[in-house]
């Protein structure tokens, strides 16, 4: 099965990214991890990323869709895989279907932005060995300071909440009409983000099970 998963950022789509390759036993194709395979690897396209990354620019189109097309075609994709970050945009997913890769289903994990904000700005990580808390459901013992080495609980940048609503901006502009360019080709399923993993979980693989 091709799935791809769409979601704002947030939304915990990763995580039922993560969940599903483990259940269909078909690789999780990430765009940020791939990226970096690429240019570990030295791969062609790899090469052409890190020029641009080198130059301090943003790593465009044609590149990104190079280095998936590269991606798809290695033996582990031959059952299927799972699209996690890609495509972003209408011009990308125009350019998955130019290369004849027919998506089974897009799954849409959708939860509400002032939930994806409360979610967001609450998190906590510890800035000496990266343990991750919130302060509304997974508290330390201690105000502010980390259970596994005492460190200082920090707020990270991305976690800000006006860096959240810029991130949730974005993704509202340039990644949810890609709903709509699913949606026409029938392959568009939404599940409704829960305050608990696994009863997201289990609305997602009752949906892939249909």
């Amino acid at each position: 099965m091709k799935i791809i998963f769409l979601g704002a950022p947030g939304a915990g789509k990763g995580t039922q990214a993560e969940i599903v390759s483990e259940r269909l036993s078909i690789p999780t194709v990430s765009t940020g991890n791939i990226i970096r395979a690429a240019l570990k690897d030295g791969t062609p396209m790899g090469l052409k990323a890190r020029a641009y990354i080198e130059a301090g620019e943003l790593v465009p189109d044609d590149v990104v869709i190079g280095i998936i097309q590269e991606r798809l075609a290695e033996d582990d994709c031959k059952n299927g895989f799972i699209l996690d970050g890609f495509p972003r945009t209408i011009p990308q997913a125009e350019a998955l279907d130019a290369m004849g890769i027919v998506i089974d289903k897009v799954i849409d994990i959708e939860v509400p932005d002032e939930t994806i904000a409360r979610r967001l700005s609450g998190r906590r990580v510890c800035k000496n060995c990266g343990n991750s808390y919130h302060i509304d459901y997974k508290k330390p013992s201690v105000e502010g300071v980390c259970d596994a080495c005492g460190g200082e609980l920090i707020l990270r940048s991305d976690d800000a909440p006006e860096t959240v609503l810029e991130r949730l901006a974005v993704y509202h502009e340039k990644t949810e009409p890609l709903k709509a360019y699913y949606e026409k080709q029938g392959k568009l399923f939404i599940v409704e983000g829960q305050e608990q993993v696994e009863d997201t979980t289990a609305l997602t693989l009752k949906l892939l099970e249909e």
